[in-house]
């Protein structure tokens, strides 16, 4: 019965019909307006539907028509007048009008059907079908007869060009399943095969049938003042952000075969061939057969089944069943719950039962109950629920042609709906729809209970199917992310096996469980986008998934280091995703807690052994030591690793990496040349290799020496050279394999400006030489830098002989007014060149790491005469040593040692993430969090303010103890 109050209202709306309406042509629709059998039902479209209303003002002879015959007439007369039209349509524009004509009647028919009762569920779902298919196969028929005209293609039919074309339309979802709601998307995958294709010579079939496609879907898509015909959806394909719109047979069987998912399968139940070339669709599906249907339930497809199960449990829609704007489709209880319950059961059992291979819910829900898969009071109760929601969703659709599927929120929208729905108000609609919800999710809940969910502690996050679910994003956003959509397309990317490391179904099983616990670790982190970015790039380049995936699941370790390397280093970043191997590393188990140059050296011999070429061998070489440096990179940000140790386990690193190179060019070289006799080589480690000070960006500040008999004229091989280009040839290679790139990148930049003469000198001295410069000609600066010089490779014996004569040019007694002139005079040069960066440029600002060190460097230069126990290549014990010879007072060795500590610990941590000057613009709150640890600070504001004090408190001793401004 129609409430008094809409009554009033229709009426007023026919009289906008009757000043159209002719009564002697239109009868039945004169007496429905009247009070006659229709009545009810256009009142009820008069005041709730303003789409269906709107249709029947346009065309009361439409509607005339429509009133007066039996639905299944109208409508075969109305599909076979499209057909007339389609077939004989000179234009597009002839074809797009036909099809939308056609789309406006049925959709008017089929309305009055539902809504009177004339048809139920399964009648009006299946002509909503038809209408969808005959619009599909004449838009294409027309497109193929316009490309034969054109000369583009030749039909095997010309009065049916579609047969055997090579062109095939898969139906899929509730077309596929001739159960179209109202308002209803088209849900097809076009393929084609190009062996098959009857295409004139030349045209190429995959342009040829993308072309074709694109044109279909703006036949049927686009609007016109005729309105539209459907909305076509084509992203049920295969990898649909990296494939073309048509895609080719090979390619989508390879695609289904290596990589298809679980929600694909669910989705290829409900596939059929419904335009174009059907045997080929029907060839198609039954080779997918063994993808779709598994026929034997080995662990693996239990465990991908299993996997499933998860992520449907985590797709729930709303999390409170409820009426006002309750998602009858996506919410909990709703349409989207009984059809997962039917297809995650067809899926395990369809394989070895042919009778679950329907398409149709209802019928399959029969099915299920009839194999013993679920009782007879879950296929009734499903059922009926099933047909009631599905009639609710479409009188939601009806109103405006909208494809929704929520009710209104505000009561006097969901009061109007109420009545549309046939209910005299919104209490009795609410009492039958939330018994049928309940009911829904009764059985829904009881078939995945057992279930572990996937989502996280902020919401649902689940990356199955084509759309994104409305509350991932929102539990994305919760988490922090900037862009929800674009991070929800960026994992489902993962799971399409774009990348090799996702190829394996085991693989996409184990990061499906693990991405909740990655999202929320980088959530964590701060800037969790950026992070992720750099983790996709690590999938891209990783070839295998699979390891790596199960390790995390089980080490959230492992996990929180890779994610905090993630957030709060771009330069590891960017390494491990260069150089993935880099994580094999973290997984050694052979890695000790302190790596000294002995051990590190075993190993990078063993590596290099492993080489059968010279590039080989400069390849591995660079491997390693990026491996290396990643690792000790990770501990130290995850504090397996102190800071103050980083610098001398990066030298040791080098001092290994030094030695393995030079005993490689030189066999290299001895191999060319032969060797002079009683040659002997020194390689000098300048600075912070010296100093055992390196940091991850640190350059090899290197003084190449040598010796050899007095009497060697030219070496004794076969191509002899004088031994100065001998020694000279070493060195130039020994730089090109430290600094040279390789298909691996580089190792270190190599720095020989410390040399005698610098730029100008050889780029090897004979050890005589170095001694009479050292003694004789040396600044006062060079000797700066012989305070931190340490042989680091080469003849143990010369590098003894080296060491003595930096100890006795050290010990030389100076002038201590010349000394601190000279230290300060350098001091302010450098300021002027490198000191104008700020506070956070640790090591040049004033007060700064090259402060320290220069007072540290003037100590030994005044007093190691008297106290050669003075003289230590570190910075930090040559303040040690200082103190304890009596030279530095024990206040003044407090301040400077904890100034050193901060700058060294933080510097170790830039390094590593940044690789240079640390920018707080730039810098995550997880990245300072770190910082401020490592510092003992409270929060980044106090950090800024210890860096400044020590700044202070260092320039200042710098000019009492050394002088200067």
């Amino acid at each position: 019965m129609v409430p008094i109050e809409d009554e009033r209202r229709a009426e007023a709306r026919f009289a906008d019909i009757l000043d159209r309406l002719d009564a002697a042509a239109q009868p039945v629709l004169a007496g429905a307006i009247r009070g006659g059998e229709r009545h009810a039902v256009l009142a009820g479209i008069a005041t709730g539907s303003p789409f269906l209303w709107g249709l029947c003002l346009a065309d009361p002879a439409r509607l005339e028509r429509i009133l007066a015959g039996e639905p299944e007439t109208v409508l075969a007369k109305a599909l076979a007048s499209a057909g007339h039209r389609c077939r004989e349509a000179a234009t597009a524009a002839d074809a797009m009008q036909a099809l939308r004509l056609l789309k406006q009647e049925a959709a008017l028919l089929i309305g009055i059907a539902d809504l009177s009762g004339a048809w139920d569920l399964t009648a009006v779902t299946g002509a909503l079908t038809d209408v969808a298919e005959e619009s599909v196969r004449l838009a294409l028929g027309f497109l193929l007869r316009e490309a034969a005209e054109a000369g583009r293609f030749v039909p095997a039919d010309n009065a049916q060009p579609e047969r055997s074309c090579g062109l095939v339309l898969l139906a899929m979802g509730k077309m596929g399943a001739r159960e179209l709601n109202y308002s209803s998307d088209i849900d097809l995958i076009v393929l084609y095969d190009a062996e098959a294709a009857t295409l004139k010579e030349g045209i190429e079939p995959a342009t040829f049938f993308v072309r074709l496609t694109r044109a279909l879907v703006r036949l049927l898509s686009e609007r016109t003042a005729d309105g539209y015909v459907f909305r076509v959806d084509l992203r049920l394909r295969p990898d649909p952000g990296a494939t073309a719109v048509a895609i080719s047979l090979p390619a989508a069987f390879s695609y289904y075969e290596s990589v298809g998912q679980n929600w694909e399968r669910a989705a290829m139940i409900k596939a059929r061939p419904c335009a174009g070339d059907v045997g080929l669709g029907e060839r198609f599906l039954a080779g997918l057969t063994p993808f779709i249907w598994r026929r034997h339930l080995d662990y693996a497809a239990i465990a991908d089944v299993h996997a499933m199960k998860r992520q449907i449990h985590a797709h729930r829609g709303h999390e409170v069943i409820a009426v006002a704007g309750h998602d009858l489709k996506l919410g909990r209880g709703g349409i989207r719950e009984i059809e997962f319950f039917v297809q995650t059961q067809q899926l395990i059992a369809g394989g070895r039962n042919p009778d679950l291979r329907g398409r149709g819910t209802v019928a399959m829900l029969s099915r299920l109950q009839e194999a013993g898969w679920i009782t007879e009071r879950a296929r009734a109760e499903l059922t009926e629920a099933y047909v009631f929601l599905r009639g609710l969703e479409h009188r939601l659709q009806m109103i405006a042609d909208e494809q929704t599927h929520s009710l209104p929120k505000d009561e006097p929208a969901l009061t109007g709906f109420a009545h549309f729905a046939g209910y005299a108000d919104v209490a009795g609609l609410s009492e039958d729809l939330l018994a049928r919800l309940e009911t829904v999710q009764k059985h829904y809940a009881r078939l995945f209970e057992a279930s572990p969910p996937l989502d996280s502690a902020a919401g649902s996050l689940v990356f199955t199917g084509k759309d994104d679910d409305p509350e991932t994003l929102e539990t994305l956003k919760r988490l922090g992310f900037a862009s929800p959509p674009q991070v929800a397309a960026m994992i489902r990317g993962w799971h399409f096996g774009r990348y090799p490391a996702m190829r394996s179904a085991r693989a996409r099983e184990d990061l499906t469980e693990l991405t909740p616990a990655l999202l929320e670790a980088l959530a964590r982190e701060g800037r969790p986008d950026g992070a992720l970015i750099v983790f996709d790039g690590l999938l891209s380049r990783m070839p295998s998934g699979f390891q790596l995936f199960s390790i995390l699941r089980n080490n959230t370790r492992l996990l929180d280091v890779i994610v905090r390397i993630l957030g709060v280093a771009p330069r590891l970043a960017d390494l491990l995703v260069t150089r993935p191997h880099a994580l094999d590393g973290l997984l050694d188990h052979g890695v000790e807690g302190t790596i000294e140059s002995g051990w590190i050296g075993r190993r990078l011999a063993a590596t290099l052994a492993i080489g059968e070429s010279y590039e080989d061998k400069l390849d591995l070489a660079r491997i390693f030591a990026r491996e290396r440096l990643f690792v000790l990179g990770a501990r130290l940000l995850s504090g397996e690793l102190d800071p103050l140790d980083c610098g001398a386990q990066i030298s040791a690193l080098a001092d290994a990496t030094v030695g393995s190179l030079l005993d490689l060019v030189a066999a290299e070289l001895r191999a060319a040349h032969g060797e002079p006799a009683g040659a002997r080589i020194c390689v000098l480690g300048m600075g912070k290799l010296g100093g055992r000070e390196m940091t991850a960006s640190s350059d090899l500040d290197l003084i190449v020496l040598y010796d050899h008999a007095p009497d060697a004229v030219e070496t004794a091989g076969a191509r002899p050279i004088a031994p100065a280009a001998w020694f000279a040839r070493l060195t130039q290679r020994l730089i090109a394999a430290l600094s040279a790139p390789t298909a691996q990148g580089t190792l270190f930049s190599v720095d020989m400006r410390l040399r005698p003469s610098g730029r100008m000198g050889p780029v090897a001295i004979h050890v005589d030489g170095f001694r009479h410069y050292q003694r004789q000609e040396a600044w006062t600066w060079e000797h700066m830098a012989m305070t931190r010089a340490r042989p680091v490779a080469g003849d143990a014996s010369l590098g003894s002989e080296v060491e003595a004569v930096i100890r006795e040019v050290l010990s030389i007694r100076r002038d201590p007014g010349k000394v601190r002139a000279d230290v300060a005079e350098m001091r302010a040069l450098l300021e002027k060149e490198k000191g104008g960066r700020g506070r956070w440029d640790l090591k040049n600002a004033p007060g700064g790491l090259i402060d320290i060190e220069f007072i540290a460097q003037a100590l030994q230069l005044l007093h190691a005469t008297d106290h050669p126990s003075a003289l230590d290549p570190n910075t930090g014990r040559a303040l040690d040593r200082a103190l304890a010879a009596g030279v530095l007072a024990r206040s003044d060795h407090a301040r400077l040692s904890e100034a050193w500590r901060l700058y060294t610990a933080l510097s170790q941590v830039i390094r590593f993430c940044v690789g240079g000057d640390l920018d707080p613009e730039a810098t995550s709150d997880a990245g300072k969090v770190l910082l401020c640890r490592i510092a003992g600070c409270a929060d980044f504001d106090e950090l800024g303010n210890v860096v400044a004090v020590n700044q202070a408190r260092v320039r200042d001793l710098f000019r009492r103890l050394v002088g200067g401004g």
